[in-house]
């Protein structure tokens, strides 16, 4: 599996809570994807597979296009819902919920936002949907383009970090990571490469 963060986002949700919120790509983030793509464009794939958001799409067609592959949206690999938070700049969230923003800070992968989601429902929707992917491409390299939340839940799913350990894996923008299986034995080959 081909495991791509998005590019850079458009300048609007930058320093905001945005999971759900649907920004597209900034012109960086843009050529991040088309960068990524290009590094690698000799890899043969079969599948491509994004979170519906833009942002994800937008990275994901780079990789998709010259292949001749539609991007294939999966809603179970979107970012977390930050709920009552969704939108707010980090200082209006500290300001209006400052329990819950503590929290955030302190134990992000407890937290549960006020009409949102946990990092415990993010994990549980994400490795089902990687277990699908997984058995729908047995055998065959597929590319997956999310969000940090979500290739950071892979990845530490792989290498068995606990939950609260999720934020030592650094996730760049557009940056890719490659995970193998030998039967169910997940192989972490590379991590957080942006490629040049």
């Amino acid at each position: 599996m081909l495991l791509l963060r998005h590019g850079e986002p458009e300048v609007q949700s930058r320093d905001r809570c945005y999971g759900r919120l649907d920004v597209g790509l900034s012109p960086r983030g843009l050529e991040q994807a088309t960068r990524a793509a290009a590094f690698l464009q000799e890899v043969g794939i079969a599948a491509v597979y994004a979170s519906p958001r833009r942002r994800a799409v937008e990275s994901a067609r780079p990789l998709a296009q010259p292949r001749g592959l539609a991007v294939k949206m999966d809603p179970d690999l979107r970012e977390i819902d930050f709920g009552a938070l969704e939108g707010l700049t980090y200082d209006e969230a500290r300001i209006r919920y400052p329990e819950i923003y503590s929290a955030w800070m302190e134990r992000p992968t407890e937290v549960t936002f006020p009409g949102g989601e946990g990092y415990a429902q993010l994990r549980a929707r994400v490795i089902g949907a990687l277990t699908r992917l997984r058995r729908a491409h047995a055998g065959a390299t597929f590319a997956v383009v999310a969000h940090g939340g979500v290739t950071r839940t892979v990845l530490a799913t792989s290498l068995g970090l606990p939950d609260a350990h999720i934020f030592r894996l650094a996730q760049d923008y557009a940056a890719l990571s490659i995970i193998d299986w030998i039967d169910d034995v997940p192989i972490v080959r590379l991590v957080n490469a942006a490629p040049s």
